[in-house]
């Protein structure tokens, strides 16, 4: 798995202030009944304990491992200020899978 940041995520990250025990961590929202759909954020949060640590430029990021396997193989974090950090890709499956017997 590869994390890169643009030039402006980097920046705002590397201006942010974090309180005592936080760091940036990218965070799935899984919604969905029938089919699902993954929003992917950066969250300034704890870190928990069994997270992936990745290390960028002096800024360690943290990923918990339900949000590591939902992550594409190369995901790219990107910041602007009308819309904050924008991170990879939403996943949305409408598939549906019943089982008739």
């Amino acid at each position: 798995m590869v994390i890169t940041l643009t030039d402006a995520a980097l920046n705002k990250l590397k201006g942010v202030e974090f309180k005592k025990e936080q760091s940036p961590r990218i965070d799935a929202d899984v919604a969905g009944g029938c089919g699902v759909s993954i929003k992917f954020s950066l969250v300034f949060d704890e870190p928990r304990r069994n997270d992936t640590v990745i290390k960028y430029e002096g800024i360690q990021l943290y990923i918990d491992q339900f949000t590591k396997r939902y992550l594409d193989e190369t995901t790219q974090i990107d910041y602007s200020d009308e819309q904050g950090f924008l991170v990879g890709e939403s996943f949305e499956s409408s598939a549906c899978s019943i089982e008739i017997e």
